[in-house]
């Protein structure tokens, strides 16, 4: 069972853990964070800040615990304006392949109709990533446009969310 948390200040060590462990499986797929965002101020400075934009009401970030409890992911919803926010996830090397990030996605999706009244939701991913496209295809985002995404070919989706 895959529960997410909405993110908290206490949630700090064990998601700094959590990248750096995954570091080099992320930057497989995605742009690296750069050496200072490992760092343990520079991880205090960003995760203050995320907290920050959540308090304002312009992102909700969460994190992904698996049936265990354990950190196995995040996904986060972020510029959130006028009804709609653009979902961005990832989930750890251990729990890829396992239906979590599907299971996150679709908490969050129901998150986001439920508790921030959010009507659309938007996602990108590369071309060369085929398995996060699979998990939106699967969470009922419909593909909408061919994109680029930090140099690399990809595509957009969407996805409306009905009234509960």
């Amino acid at each position: 069972m895959v529960t997410l948390e909405r993110l908290r200040a206490e949630h700090a060590p064990a998601l700094l853990a959590f990248e750096r462990d995954n570091r080099a499986y992320f930057a497989r797929s995605v742009p690296d964070r750069g050496d200072a965002y490992f760092t343990p101020a520079g991880f205090a400075a960003r995760h203050a800040s995320l907290l920050a934009e959540q308090e304002a009401g312009t992102c909700h970030f969460h994190v992904v615990l698996d049936g265990s409890g354990n950190l196995a992911g995040r996904v986060n919803l972020i510029d959130a304006a006028e009804g709609s926010a653009e979902l961005g996830y990832r989930v750890g090397e251990r729990s890829a392949g396992r239906g979590v990030a599907t299971a996150a996605v679709a908490r969050a999706c129901h998150l986001a109709r439920a508790r921030y009244s959010l009507t659309v939701l938007t996602a990108v991913t590369t071309l060369d990533n085929p398995a996060s496209a699979a998990v939106l295809t699967r969470s009922a985002f419909v593909r909408v446009a061919d994109t680029v995404v930090d140099g690399r070919p990809g595509a957009s989706y969407i996805r409306r969310l009905p009234a509960p």
